[in-house]
């Protein structure tokens, strides 16, 4: 039986990290600890953590600013398991989670491994419609949360679990924020180290609650695809360029008035098939026309400010040198 080091990262998030320990009291599998890291936060969630001392091995821990890789190292170092499981402050983990773990670990040795992310029944409108966009593959976010991803398996730190051999041989996140997730992932499939995705590990991941946080923070993926080019520069697939290729597109397709009736119209065509796919999957797939409304504006956030911000790192980087 493993032992479960849960390291939460924190950053003036106080009224969200109450919703997922409340999530980690119900675990039909509780050998685990919590480690709650305040990573310089102004709005304390220490008075929420002490709540649930009677009924979860909690332990809050303050330390000054340094970005989210850093805290997550920063709880790594604390923490007393055999396996150490991130999750970002915005999760709500179902009661299984741990008991499937557990049975796949036991299974099928893997010294990190990731899981899905899914949209729970007490989500906004606007938050499923998010959740759709990022885990839907008419965006390309459903790619990495497959049982038939493309190429090796890559975890991401909002749902991640290391061994403690991995964290002992190569000391953590090395950068603090912008890709440092991606460059881990990447560097401990390098160390020779075997990963995995367990589906049945998914969590609740409620992400951003309006459209104008969501394109911000897609901006910000987009920057730190490039970010990570830095350490790894064959880790810039085909797949990451789509977002910058759909928004030319979209550029395009306003400009075509002024070359072509012929082809606005075309253009028109291909788009409109392109949003009602995803109005229809996304309706179907969450019981809801609002919601599938609200996918197509979602999907159109992602893909425009991840490329936005994709082909403003780029130009930075180059000339930079």
């Amino acid at each position: 039986m493993r032992l479960y080091s849960v390291i939460i990262p924190v950053y003036n998030r106080p009224a969200e990290i109450r919703e997922l320990l409340e999530s980690l009291t119900k675990q039909t599998y509780n050998h685990f600890e919590v480690l709650v890291v305040e990573d310089g936060s102004t709005s304390k969630c220490e008075d929420i953590v002490a709540s649930f001392g009677d009924r979860l091995n909690v332990t809050y821990l303050y330390k000054t600013n340094s970005g989210q890789g850093f805290s997550r190292n920063y709880g790594y170092e604390r923490a007393k398991g055999d396996y150490f499981v991130v999750f970002d402050s915005d999760c709500i983990i179902p009661p299984h989670y741990f008991e499937a773990v557990e049975k796949h670990l036991n299974a099928t040795c893997l010294d990190a491994y990731g899981g899905p992310d899914k949209s729970h029944d007490s989500f906004t409108a606007i938050q499923k419609a998010i959740s759709y966009s990022m885990t839907s593959l008419f965006t390309t976010g459903g790619i990495r949360g497959r049982k038939q991803h493309i190429g090796t398996f890559h975890p991401r730190s909002f749902n991640m679990g290391i061994s403690r051999e991995v964290f002992e041989k190569t000391k953590g996140y090395i950068i603090p924020f912008m890709g440092e997730d991606i460059e881990f992932s990447i560097r401990i499939v390098e160390n020779g180290f075997k990963t995995g995705l367990i589906p049945d590990a998914y969590v609740y991941h409620k992400r951003r609650t309006s459209l104008g946080q969501f394109f911000r923070q897609l901006h910000f993926f987009g920057r730190a695809r490039i970010n990570v080019s830095r350490f790894y520069a064959g880790e810039l697939k085909a797949v990451h360029f789509f977002p910058l290729l759909f928004l030319l597109g979209v550029i395009s397709y306003f400009l075509l008035p002024l070359i072509s009736l012929s082809l606005f119209k075309w253009g028109s065509l291909l788009f409109g098939i392109y949003f009602f796919l995803i109005f229809l999957d996304a309706s179907v797939k969450n019981k809801s026309l609002k919601v599938g409304i609200l996918s197509i504006a979602a999907s159109f956030i992602q893909l425009s400010a991840y490329g936005l911000g994709f082909f403003t790192e780029g130009i930075r980087r180059f000339f930079r040198g």
